[in-house]
């Protein structure tokens, strides 16, 4: 949850949206996004929208852990209220921060229960929860699974001591792997690693040490990020003032190639350019929905939300966002309307990036031009561009931007 947010328009009191909106509920998947914005240290590299305890002591009671859940639940009360009666079963929940497994397992669990109880849960519902390696255990997991999360996101990013302390990431040596295998004794089927490429001081031979240690743990899903050095971070300041050197782009390309090669050859198959998965059911679902403009409710401090073409953020800070539940008032910030251009945009920069590809009909004469260009130039795969799609080869997804770039012409 990027810590920037744009201005937008005001957002009603109540929350209330354009009837074009709520007219389109139920004919897209439906998800629930939830932000819990709490770590216990903040790492260098990150831009999130993220607060330690110091950070928020000031505020007191009113940005606490112990009572983020009773905050949270508000919010999915006023989003019931805010989409009336539509039937709309929850598909995909995804908690996310932040550490979210900062807190205790029964917070999470109370939280997905008032989704449950507000829209319902459609019957293969996929309930994800990211965690922090050192702050789960096998009690902890067993909790999470019998109050109904089917999937753990565990936060890896390195196998090697001296890449992970650039990052400022705090975890044992062979911690993730380990939770891997609890959450397998907890009876989660479907569990990721997320890892990070491209850290100044990174090898290629650590790269695929990070990379063999996470599939010797055996997940069925694995993200791979190249590390992206956003500004007003601790690592921004760090390259700017010449401690660390700024990695190139072609040793990122570099490193996706590695990934591809022994991500493919253990059985993960990549269905968007940076997640692979061992099959169709073990995709993030919660993810498909932003890729393919479904919609979606984020609930939580800066959280964003998209429903029938309408983009709404919550207002930053942990007491902000209290603060306005407690007074019966929406915590949005601010919100845009999407017009039909801006979502056929979105539609080719997020689903150019799934292995499916898009419909060459979204694309304009200049961009059909330019996707003849890159079917040429092996950037996009030939057979399904003549049965009317544009889908990425490998050497196009290390060009994504590039290739998206001209195709929204």
């Amino acid at each position: 949850m990027p810590s920037a947010l744009p201005d937008g328009e005001a957002v009603p009191t109540d929350g209330a949206l354009p009837e074009s909106a709520t007219a389109e509920l139920g004919q897209r998947p439906f998800g629930f996004y939830v932000h819990v914005p709490y770590c216990a240290t903040r790492c260098g590299y990150c831009d999130f929208n993220t607060y330690t305890a110091s950070e928020l002591r000031a505020d007191g009671a009113v940005a606490s852990q112990d009572t983020y859940a009773d905050n949270l639940i508000a919010e999915v009360r006023l989003a019931r209220r805010v989409l009336g009666d539509a039937d709309v079963p929850v598909r995909t929940v995804f908690v996310g921060g932040g550490t979210p497994t900062l807190l205790p397992a029964r917070d999470l669990v109370r939280m997905l229960d008032a989704i449950r109880d507000e829209f319902g849960l459609a019957s293969d519902a996929e309930v994800t929860t990211e965690a922090n390696p050192e702050s789960v255990d096998p009690a902890y997991l067993a909790e999470l699974r019998a109050g109904g999360f089917t999937r753990m996101s565990f936060g890896m990013q390195s196998v090697r001591p001296h890449v992970l302390r650039l990052l400022d990431r705090h975890h044992t040596p062979g911690r993730p792997q380990a939770c891997v295998a609890e959450a397998r004794a907890a009876g989660f089927d479907h569990v990721n690693l997320d890892l990070i490429y491209g850290t100044p001081g990174e090898s290629d031979d650590d790269w695929r040490a990070s990379l063999e240690s996470a599939l010797e743990a055996g997940p069925d899903h694995v993200s791979a990020y190249a590390l992206i050095v956003e500004e007003g971070t601790r690592l921004a300041a760090r390259i700017r003032r010449g401690e660390i050197p700024m990695t190139d782009d072609d040793v990122h390309a570099d490193r996706y190639l590695i990934a591809e090669e022994l991500l493919s050859q253990a059985g993960l198959h990549w269905y968007e350019v940076s997640n692979w998965a061992a099959d169709a059911a073990a995709r993030c679902r919660h993810n498909e929905l932003y890729w393919t403009g479904a919609d979606w409710w984020g609930a939580g401090p800066g959280a964003h939300s998209h429903v029938g073409g309408v983009r709404w953020w919550n207002r930053k800070h942990p007491a902000a966002y209290a603060q306005a539940l407690a007074a019966g008032q929406t915590p949005a910030q601010g919100r845009e309307l999407l017009a039909a251009e801006d979502r056929r945009v979105e539609r080719i920069l997020l689903e150019l990036r799934l292995a499916e590809g898009i419909p060459l009909s979204l694309l304009q004469p200049a961009g059909l031009t330019s996707a003849h260009r890159y079917v040429s130039d092996g950037l996009l795969a030939p057979e399904p561009f003549a049965a009317g799609r544009a889908v990425l080869t490998l050497q196009g997804r290390l060009l994504a931007d590039a290739v998206v770039r001209y195709l929204v012409d």
